[in-house]
């Protein structure tokens, strides 16, 4: 059984261990980087992970957990209508601020092999949250976006965000309100 702070610990050398992994990669990954942006000495880190695949294998499910946790958290407490915006919003926050997406500069082929797991996840998440016959369609599209935006990455978070409503099918409040607003101007001067 741990301790909360031996938990404590094991959950900011994991979290460092997605800073290390965002400037090395797995290859260059090693325990005593870890342990140094974790603030810990090694034999705590070493207790618990006595070798770095060991570390790995532990991280994954911690990311995967990481993720599940942030969507959780994005649309806990909200009524079903504002979920699957909730989620999407949590994915563009992701992706901006995760130290372990910049590994996708550094190795490629273990970003692919790590999102083929990652992936089924998300979009089986995200289609619970989807409306409409199409839900599988629309989910597997925003996962789409998505793994184009973190592939090649852009500075414009609100255009990611715009992009994956659009795959979706989210129908925000300013969107309506600006639709509401067209349709006005359009009956305006065709009126004229």
């Amino acid at each position: 059984m741990c301790s909360d702070a031996d938990n404590a610990t094991r959950q900011r050398i994991l979290a460092a261990t997605a800073e290390v992994l965002g400037r090395t990669g797995t290859a260059k990954l090693s325990l005593s980087d870890v342990a140094a942006q974790a603030g810990v000495s090694r034999p705590p880190l070493y207790r618990d992970f006595g070798r770095k695949r060991e570390l790995l294998d532990v991280f994954a499910a911690w990311e995967r957990r990481y993720y599940e946790r942030a969507i959780a958290e994005a649309t806990a407490n909200l009524p079903a209508h504002q979920r699957l915006d909730a989620a999407l919003q949590a994915i563009v926050a992701n992706q901006l601020t995760y130290p372990g997406l910049r590994m996708v500069d550094i190795e490629p082929a273990q970003v692919i092999t790590r999102m083929a797991r990652v992936l089924p996840l998300i979009r089986e998440r995200l289609e619970r949250l989807c409306a409409g016959p199409d839900a599988a369609v629309a989910a597997a599209t925003a996962v789409r976006v998505a793994i184009a935006q973190y592939l090649v990455r852009s500075d414009d978070s609100d255009q990611f965000l715009a992009q994956l409503r659009h795959a979706a099918r989210v129908k925000t409040r300013v969107a309506l309100s600006d639709t509401r607003r067209s349709a006005g101007t359009r009956g305006q001067i065709a009126d004229r």
